[in-house]
């Protein structure tokens, strides 16, 4: 217990000369819009997943087959968004491979960018997601979905990918002491769980008020990201942490 908390103390707050600096607390807090974007996507869009990618492939399977409440269009529509926005991430990865924090905080900025527009979208259609609204919402999150999970990937802090919490899950039961295993960042791992669970409840709750709320939380924490980011990556700042593979 004692090694859990002290992993999950050190994940939010990294000591002084951690070999990933601000980075996992910030990757935790995208983790957490992860959550927020799915309570959107999947409960206000009509069963679609924009962050969720193999969720999408089987629903598109499920759609294809005939089931009912899953739209092929809007789960192809996803993917191809997402894929888009991996690609841009793999260029934000090239072109700031040299610095970590500049590459994070490029990408939170331009998906705050992408969120602003998808808030500006619901206004516009008074919270009313039929249409081209919905499909205009899934072209938007997907993109900036796709370029967080590229980005994550480039930046490689064990146990934070910000989307996909199979492998944590698998890590924390196959890793475990009962399993033989070392048991390596139980506290890190766990925040990852808690972080997109918090973020899928606070969504669900949020969005009966509207997608509107879910979005501008979302928004807020990506936009505060960015700033936090951008300080501590100025010249000579942070040069351990950032430069770091």
């Amino acid at each position: 217990m004692r090694a859990l908390l002290v992993d999950a103390a050190r994940t939010l707050v990294p000591p002084k000369g951690d070999r990933h600096g601000p980075l996992p607390p910030l990757m935790l807090a995208l983790t957490v819009v992860t959550g927020l974007v799915d309570a959107v996507s999947y409960l206000g869009l009509g069963h679609v997943f924009v962050a969720n990618m193999t969720g999408n492939v089987v629903f598109l399977g499920f759609a294809l087959a005939g089931a009912d409440g899953l739209s092929a269009l809007a789960s192809v529509v996803s993917l191809a968004a997402f894929l888009t926005g991996a690609l841009a991430g793999g260029r934000f990865g090239v072109r700031f491979a040299a610095h970590r924090g500049r590459l994070l905080a490029s990408a939170m900025a331009v998906q705050a960018v992408l969120f602003a527009a998808a808030l500006g979208t619901t206004a516009v259609g008074h919270d009313e997601v039929d249409g081209a609204v919905r499909y205009t919402l899934i072209v938007l999150l997907g993109l900036a979905m796709g370029l967080q999970n590229a980005v994550a990937r480039r930046l490689g802090v064990p146990d934070l990918t910000t989307t996909v919490l199979t492998l944590t899950l698998t890590g924390l039961a196959a890793d475990s002491g009962p399993a033989g295993g070392a048991a390596p960042r139980p506290g890190r791992r766990i925040l990852s769980v808690l972080a997109m669970f918090l973020g899928a409840l606070v969504g669900a709750v949020l969005l009966r008020v509207g997608p509107s709320l879910v979005l501008g939380v979302a928004l807020a924490l990506l936009a505060a990201g960015a700033v936090v980011l951008w300080r501590l990556s100025a010249p000579g700042a942070g040069a351990g942490w950032a430069t770091a593979p």
